[in-house]
């Protein structure tokens, strides 16, 4: 236990990311001392076992949002990266916790809602989502074994299958580029799902679980009302006061994607996930329509 002396602790592996560094900023507003594990020397470095290990121990919240970016061509070299990064990343989190003298109370890890199969039938829930198949879905399936190989005594474990999350930074800034530049209209034939989530929300969710009683063990980071791509454009565009969106066929998606080393799943897939367990637990979503969502974003 912390002495009165001491702070509470957070500690956040990959907190340099788009997410992270926005956690660490927050949870140091609430007056937490907020440790980053990273492979800058400006924080803690992954080689520094003995520190990362005092780090973590006595620690409220371990957070992990270790990965490459899967913004990236799926080449086996990318491919390679993107799995070994999250899993090995993870494993090497359970030696370091199973070293704590006193263990962290809570861990979250991160997992992505494309665990589960293209959707444009019906939504994904926790209890009635099917798992999909693919590389993306192999990733993440192979992310939350890596988490939930061990069971830990002492500290709490959920994975968080989050979705696009919609901040300064991110998913936007590629798709607003291409809106400012007059291809905001609808990618492919617009009608896949796109599951979103404010980052406020995120970080309120994570602040919500650490103080729920008997937390499950998997839940999903999404706003309550996702919409089709095609709406999704419109409303991007409605905020920055663009009328111009040109759409985007699959075919020349396939084209542009080569060109900026991206993959189309990135677009294409139908991501239809509902955050049932966290509504039914209580938690209250400030930015539940996107509309107030991409108006906030803007101040």
């Amino acid at each position: 236990m912390p002495t009165k002396m001491e702070t509470k602790k957070v500690v956040i592996a990959g907190g340099t990311g788009f997410i992270g560094s926005y956690l660490a900023k927050r949870f140091t507003e609430k007056g937490y001392t907020v440790h980053i594990i990273s492979r800058s020397k400006k924080h803690l470095n992954w080689k520094e076992t003995e520190k990362v290990i005092n780090a973590i121990s006595g620690a409220e919240l371990l957070l992990n949002f270790t990965g490459k970016s899967v913004d990236c061509r799926y080449n086996y070299k990318n491919k390679w990266k993107i799995l070994t990064s999250r899993t090995e990343s993870t494993l090497h989190l359970h030696k370091l916790v199973a070293a704590c003298p006193i263990p962290p109370k809570m861990w979250f890890n991160s997992s992505t809602a494309t665990i589960y199969r293209h959707s444009e039938d019906r939504p994904m829930t926790e209890d009635e989502g099917e798992i999909g198949t693919g590389f993306s879905v192999h990733v993440a399936e192979s992310w939350e074994n890596a988490f939930f190989s061990k069971e830990l005594a002492h500290t709490k474990q959920i994975a968080l299958r989050i979705a696009i999350v919609l901040g300064k930074g991110g998913a936007l800034v590629p798709l607003k580029a291409l809106t400012k530049f007059g291809f905001g209209g609808k990618q492919g034939d617009g009608n896949q799902m796109v599951s979103w989530i404010h980052i406020e929300d995120l970080y309120e969710s994570i602040h919500f679980l650490q103080h729920l009683e008997n937390p499950a063990k998997i839940y999903n980071c999404s706003a309550p009302n996702p919409l089709r791509n095609d709406s999704f454009m419109r409303e991007l565009r409605s905020s920055m006061h663009v009328k111009i969106g040109i759409p985007l066929p699959k075919k020349l998606l396939a084209f542009g994607a080569f060109f900026i080393r991206t993959e189309p799943e990135m677009i294409l897939k139908s991501r239809w996930v509902l955050p049932e367990r966290l509504l039914n637990a209580g938690f209250e979503f400030k930015h539940k329509e996107i509309t107030k969502a991409l108006t906030d974003l803007k101040t």
